[in-house]
């Protein structure tokens, strides 16, 4: 039961909290529309000016949850002594957003003082005869929700990020993977080339020149290629790396759902290779998902093209698109993750009119610039 208690007073505080968006000042103004109203109609005036005077603490219920907690249950509770009585203003019932928002966002410290502070004004209320006993049972069973509510929503979203981590280590994985093969076939090389010229260096010496000429290019390109590597590598599969030449078989690599059309331009012939595999490796993804969940789609088009700067990969589809819906969103993290890896990006997104579209585009060096 202690370390339940620490590890729940430890809670860090959830990442990621909006700061204010437009939905707070649409909130913030049905909240003064509707407290006016009320007040006017009623004639509680109390009850009116104190829930306009606390209603701009729903702007900051998410970056200082306690804050604004305490603020507003300490004048909830400190009002009643004044007036006499508590104020049954049904406007300030938005006053329930805000233990959401402290146990939603706030840390583990934070929810368990606000808590604190939010039992002890309904108990006190209760006590002094401000409220009866029914409405104190139907104040903790209100706090009770909030905090289970909040509690769903916030590890719903912590899984979520778990999630998304996790794919993009496995899309960090998978492109070291592939690294680790094209620097060892370079390494392979270097090493065939050194054997050949020790070889042949007493009685040809031009040609051990020349197999040094050879390891230098190889080492040239060896650590073009380790300058996009990942921390960890891990070892390689014996079936070899695919490139930009293997995109035409995706055009038949599937005897069910639209025929794909593979169409390659520019200068492709020297873009090194963890470039190439990290373009086949999109396309493939694309062309599974659109194969997956492009309803009624009559053909996939998967187009490349290489210039001085850029290899650019567009895959399409002419379906009723069902991707963003369909799919949980962890393959695009993935390819966002292993274009960024390479300094490029990766979008996707619905097309105009019908279908859905994945752009890329990196850099051919394959770094950033």
């Amino acid at each position: 039961m202690r370390e339940l208690v620490r590890s729940v007073w430890r809670e860090p505080r959830s990442p990621g909290a909006p700061v204010r968006v437009r939905r707070d000042w649409v909130l913030l103004g049905l909240v003064v529309v509707l407290t006016v109203l009320e007040g006017v109609l009623t004639g509680a005036y109390p009850g009116m000016v104190l829930g306009l005077l606390l209603a701009p603490a729903v702007l900051w219920r998410r970056t200082h949850p306690l804050p604004v907690v305490a603020v507003a249950f300490v004048a909830c509770g400190a009002i009643p002594f004044v007036l006499g009585y508590e104020p049954k203003n049904n406007a300030l019932a938005y006053l329930l957003i805000l233990p959401f928002a402290l146990f939603r966002w706030g840390s583990g410290r934070d929810a368990v003082i606000g808590g604190l502070l939010i039992l002890t004004k309904i108990t006190v209320a209760a006590v002094f005869g401000h409220i009866g006993y029914d409405d104190m049972l139907l104040g903790f069973v209100a706090m009770i929700a909030a905090l289970a509510l909040a509690t769903t929503f916030r590890y719903r979203a912590r899984l979520l990020e778990r999630r998304l981590d996790e794919a993009k280590l496995l899309e960090r994985e998978r492109l070291a993977r592939d690294l680790h093969d094209t620097v060892a076939h370079h390494v392979s090389a270097m090493a065939i080339r050194a054997q050949a010229g020790i070889a042949v260096a007493q009685r040809r010496p031009e040609a051990a020149v020349e197999a040094l000429r050879l390891i230098e290019t190889e080492a040239k390109n060896a650590l073009a290629e380790m300058r996009t590597m990942v921390r960890a590598l891990r070892h390689a599969d014996l079936a070899p790396n695919p490139g930009l030449t293997d995109l035409r078989a995706l055009a038949g690599a599937s005897s069910s759902g639209p025929p794909v059309e593979v169409e390659l331009a520019g200068d492709l012939d020297d873009v090194p290779a963890t470039v190439g595999t990290a373009i086949y490796r999109l396309a493939q993804e694309s062309v599974t998902n659109a194969r997956r969940h492009a309803k009624e789609a009559t053909r996939i088009e998967v187009r490349v093209a290489a210039d001085d700067g850029y290899v650019r990969l567009r895959v399409s589809d002419d379906g009723v698109s069902a991707h963003a819906s369909g799919s949980s969103g962890f393959g695009l993290v993935g390819m966002s993750e292993r274009a960024g890896l390479l300094g490029g990006t990766c979008e996707a997104g619905p097309a105009p009119g019908r279908g859905w579209v994945v752009t890329a585009a990196l850099p051919r060096t394959g770094a950033a610039a």
